[in-house]
C-alpha cells in the first residue's frame, strides 16, 4: 500500500514539472521604444473617437421636472416593495412615464378648449325647440293657453299644440295648488310632488309624450296628434274636476 502511495507521488511531480516545461516562455527579443512627439498628440486629441470627456449636459425646466418626478416614483415603490432603483420593464416605465403625463395634460388641454370653442359656436345658434324658463313661465301666468292651442292646430303645428297642451297642464296643477310651480323646476321635480296624488300616473304619460314629441324633435300628423292629445284631455278635465 505505501508502495503504490509513493510510486502516484512520483507520477504526479513528474506530471506537473513537464507541463511547467511545456508553458514556461521567455522573450528574448529586443524592445523597440516609440517615441510620441506633440504633433502626435495633437492628432489624437483632435480625433473624437479618442475624446472620454463626459460632456455636462445644462438642467432645463423639464429635466428637473423629470428627476423630481422619478424620485418620487421610485421613493413610492421603495416605500410599497423595499426595493432599491427599479430594474427591467419597470424602470422603462419611469422613464416614459413623463412623457405619457404631458400627453394626457396637452390632450385635456386641448379638449377644454376644443369644448369651449364648440360651446361658444353653439350659443350663436339657437335651437327652436329649446325653449327658455321665462317664457313658459309668461305663458303659464299671463296666456290663455287654450286659444294658443287653437291657433297652433289651425297652422297644423300639431307639435307645438303639444307642448301648449303641457303648459296648460302646468297651469291647471298650479292654479289649484296642487304642485308649487317654480322656474327652475324640472318636469321630475312635479312628478315627484304628484307622488301622492290621483294624478301622478296620467302625468307621467303626458310627461313622456311631451318629452318625446317636444325634445324629441319627431314630428306628427293630424292622427298622432289626436290620439296624444287624449291624454293630455283626459288629465286637464281630472285636474279641474278636483
Amino acid at each position: 500500500m505505501r508502495i503504490t502511495l509513493i510510486v502516484s507521488c512520483l507520477l504526479l511531480s513528474w506530471t506537473l514539472c513537464a507541463q511547467n516545461d511545456s508553458i514556461v516562455r521567455y522573450d528574448t527579443s529586443a524592445v523597440e521604444t516609440i517615441q510620441i512627439d506633440q504633433d502626435d498628440l495633437q492628432s489624437y486629441r483632435e480625433d473624437s473617437a479618442f475624446n472620454y470627456e463626459e460632456a455636462e449636459v445644462e438642467n432645463n425646466w423639464w429635466t428637473d421636472f423629470t428627476n423630481w418626478f422619478y424620485n418620487l416614483i421610485r421613493r413610492f415603490f421603495e416605500w410599497i416593495f423595499g426595493v432599491g432603483n427599479a430594474e427591467g420593464f419597470l424602470a422603462i416605465f419611469f422613464e416614459i412615464l413623463p412623457y405619457l403625463l404631458l400627453a394626457l395634460f396637452l390632450y385635456l388641454v386641448i379638449r377644454f378648449f376644443v369644448r369651449s370653442n364648440m360651446m361658444g359656436w353653439g350659443k350663436g345658434t339657437k335651437n327652436p325647440n329649446v325653449v327658455s324658463l321665462s317664457e313658459d313661465e309668461h305663458i303659464i301666468k299671463n296666456e290663455d293657453i287654450r286659444e294658443l292651442i287653437k291657433n297652433a292646430l289651425a297652422n297644423q303645428n300639431y307639435r307645438l299644440a303639444i307642448r301648449y297642451h303641457y303648459l296648460y297642464v302646468l297651469q291647471l296643477l298650479s292654479e289649484r295648488d296642487i304642485i308649487d310651480w317654480q322656474q327652475q323646476k324640472t318636469n321630475d321635480d312635479y312628478l315627484t310632488e304628484l307622488s301622492e296624488s290621483g294624478h301622478y300616473a296620467d302625468f307621467g304619460r303626458a310627461t313622456v309624450l311631451y318629452d318625446y314629441i317636444w325634445y324629441g324633435e319627431f314630428s306628427i300628423d293630424q292622427d298622432r296628434y289626436t290620439k296624444a292629445e287624449t291624454v293630455f284631455t283626459s288629465l286637464q278635465n281630472a285636474i279641474a274636476h278636483d
